[in-house]
């Protein structure tokens, strides 16, 4: 059983996050440092780093709830985002694009802050994503699934995403191009559950 958290702790914790998730939506999350964070929460760095290593782990902490509901969604959920009823992987995936899309706009600062670059790729929600766009491929019969998973990812890259919306284009425009992507990759293949 884990060790239960102390009551100064899980104050000091939700201090924090609310601190950083404030930082990141109102700064550029690539010039937020520990110390305007650990300032912002009123705590000292020292009880920052005990608990967060670096920026990067403290926006993770704060993805994990928005990106475990979309995971729960497509394990459980109604079709066609979710299993229930079947849908080609087209439209699955058509569907999954819609929900990034959506944790994309309302939470960019914190992807931005956690999953850039490479270390976008070793996280546990992109091991996620991955299976389960790789499972969508493989169902589709598409060639080499493996490698075509990454790729039909790559759009959903947060600096990708921010670039489009900074230059004035809308999640309407974004979400129909992956859509359309989805729907020319994997599109004509039987319904899947």
């Amino acid at each position: 059983m884990p060790p239960v958290e102390r009551a100064d702790a899980a104050r000091n914790r939700a201090k924090v996050l609310e601190a950083a998730e404030r930082l990141f939506a109102t700064r550029d999350p690539s010039g937020v440092t520990m110390d305007d964070i650990a300032k912002a929460a009123g705590v000292g760095r020292g009880t920052l780093y005990r608990r967060y290593p670096d920026r990067a782990s403290i926006a993770r902490a704060l993805l994990d709830a928005h990106e475990h509901r979309i995971q729960e969604q497509l394990l459980r959920g109604e079709g066609p985002l979710g299993p229930e009823p079947a849908a080609t992987p087209a439209e699955r995936l058509s569907a999954f694009y819609s929900a990034m899309v959506d944790l994309l706009e309302r939470h960019s600062h914190l992807l931005l802050g956690a999953e850039t670059g490479p270390a976008r790729l070793a996280t546990g929600a992109y091991g996620f994503w991955r299976a389960h766009v790789r499972m969508l491929a493989a169902a589709a019969q598409a060639p080499d699934p493996d490698v075509l998973a990454d790729h039909l990812l790559a759009p959903l890259a947060p600096e990708l995403y921010r670039r489009h919306r900074d230059q004035g284009v809308s999640p309407e425009r974004v979400e129909a191009a992956l859509h359309h992507l989805a729907h020319r990759m994997l599109g004509g293949a039987e319904k899947v559950g």
